[in-house]
């Protein structure tokens, strides 16, 4: 009996000393509905085109993601994923306009617009320009694609697209999207590879590349296919870093909160190859 009351109180003794010892959780901002386009804006643009930042207050140089909902091109809204939230990075939620009040490539110029944004506006909460991934699911994994591999969208705002850090779609077209297939009346099951498809960019200069889909017999048709084919053609042209991952089991909108995880540790994997100087 003794030596249970010794040993109990020696725990409640050495308890507060640990507690101590724990590291203080990180202190998280975010800074919401900024407007990431200029000059002659439409309503609608100035009602869409709007993007929040969810930042780390406690560390400097951090990476960031931007982050591309889906919803086919014709819905969704902006979010920053529970799965992403206190992990030490800064996320990017974006909203961009929606079909029918637009019609391609005004997606891919909004997500391009919040993609240059970021680069110019990070470092002011703290991140690093050397750090930015991209990445969405479904609808933004599409745009993730198209502004990372063709660089025409982001050179309009005088930004390299291979100076991204890396980027990571989760099960996001390659071909091109079938809401522009249908908006120039193209059936849904007719492929269509043309300007408009990530597949018709494929660069061994790229950034870091990691596709992530669905099992390939629970997700939307030919999506993990379609994205076997890109992975197949990076390799061709000796992209260094291309990797695809298929998540058995999973369908298409199951994919995302596991995909998030290899997504994270594609940031981390990455990071280490970047250089620069030490915050002081």
């Amino acid at each position: 009996m003794r030596i249970f009351l010794f040993i109990a109180a020696a725990f409640i003794l050495l308890f507060p000393v640990q507690a101590q010892k724990a590291k203080p959780k990180g202190v998280y901002e975010t800074a919401t509905n900024i407007l990431y386009r200029e000059g002659k804006l439409t309503d609608y643009m100035r009602e869409r085109c709007r993007l929040d930042v969810y930042y780390p207050k406690h560390i400097k140089i951090f990476s960031t993601v931007v982050w591309f909902h889906g919803g086919g091109l014709k819905a969704g809204n902006r979010q920053v994923p529970k799965e992403l939230r206190e992990k030490g990075i800064a996320v990017v939620a974006v909203n961009y306009r929606l079909h029918p009040k637009v019609k391609s490539p005004a997606y891919i110029e909004d997500a391009a617009a919040a993609v240059a944004w970021t680069f110019r506006n990070i470092e002011k909460y703290g991140g690093s320009a050397k750090r930015i991934y991209v990445s969405g699911h479904s609808a933004g994994g599409y745009l993730t694609s198209m502004v990372g591999l063709d660089k025409r969208w982001l050179a309009a705002h005088q930004i390299d697209a291979n100076d991204i850090a890396g980027l990571v779609p989760f099960s996001g077209h390659t071909i091109t999207h079938f809401t522009v297939r249908k908006e120039r009346g193209i059936d849904g099951k007719q492929p269509i590879i043309d300007s408009m498809a990530p597949l018709f960019h494929v660069r061994k200069d790229a950034p870091p590349l990691l596709l992530i889909t669905g099992d390939r017999e629970l997700e939307m048709l030919g999506r993990y296919e379609e994205n076997a084919y890109l992975w197949r053609m990076m390799q061709v042209v000796k992209h260094p870093d291309t990797k695809i991952m298929e998540l058995d089991g999973h369908n298409h909108g199951q994919i995302a909160d596991p995909a998030h995880a290899l997504l994270l540790r594609f940031i981390k994997r990455v990071g280490k190859s970047i250089n620069e100087p030490k915050p002081e």
